[in-house]
């Protein structure tokens, strides 16, 4: 995603980050928790897949149709439109890789992914390692990267040298982000090739 040239921009007249949004993290994570606790593959398989794809989607949406776009746009349409957009990623992908991560290790250990000998065992392996990346990235350096600029676009005379500094370092962390989603869909299709899992019983 391109950074938006800030050098003029003013900050806006109202607060950015709106914390009604968590009724709906909120709720998105109680689903989690009651899909993982109802007893039903179905339920936990939709709900991860669900999460997954819209965590993936929107990661390549903003990374190959939001960036060309933005940098064709004019300084006034780029700052609205991420002073619109930044503040609800800050919300809805931090939540989208909480869901997707947690479900994904339950379901791996309830089908019984984690006891499958080598060389399946080496997929499942680099799965969790790359979820694992993606959410520290995600937690780590992305989300405080947005709350930053939101915050600094806030202030009377927000500091624009420091802005786009961290949106050269936002930048370089989606193209890594999309880069690790795209192998995350070859070890996915990698799983349905393995066919059905070896350890009949699991508990869904």
């Amino acid at each position: 995603m391109a950074a938006p040239d800030l050098s003029t921009a003013a900050a806006p007249s109202a607060r950015l980050i709106n914390p009604t949004n968590l009724w709906w993290v909120a709720a998105a994570l109680a689903v989690m928790v009651g899909a993982m606790l109802a007893g039903s593959f179905w339920f936990l398989d939709f709900v991860h897949v669900f999460a997954g794809l819209l965590w993936t989607g929107i990661d390549l949406f903003m990374g190959f149709v939001i960036g060309p776009i933005l940098r064709q746009l004019d300084l006034a349409a780029r700052r609205g439109m991420m002073t619109r957009l930044m503040p609800r990623m800050i919300f809805l992908m931090p939540t989208l890789a909480i869901i997707t991560g947690t479900t994904g290790w339950y379901l791996a250990r309830e089908l019984g992914f984690f006891d499958l000998p080598y060389p399946q065992q080496a997929w499942v392996t680099a799965a969790l390692v790359l979820i694992a990346l993606l959410t520290v990235q995600g937690l780590g350096i992305l989300l405080p990267t947005n709350l930053r600029v939101c915050f600094e676009l806030q202030k009377e005379r927000p500091d624009v040298a420091r802005m786009q500094r961290w949106m050269h370092r936002y930048v370089r962390m989606t193209a890594l982000q999309g880069l690790m989603q795209i192998l995350i869909i070859v070890i996915m299709a990698r799983f349905v090739g393995m066919g059905p899992c070896p350890l009949p019983g699991h508990a869904l």
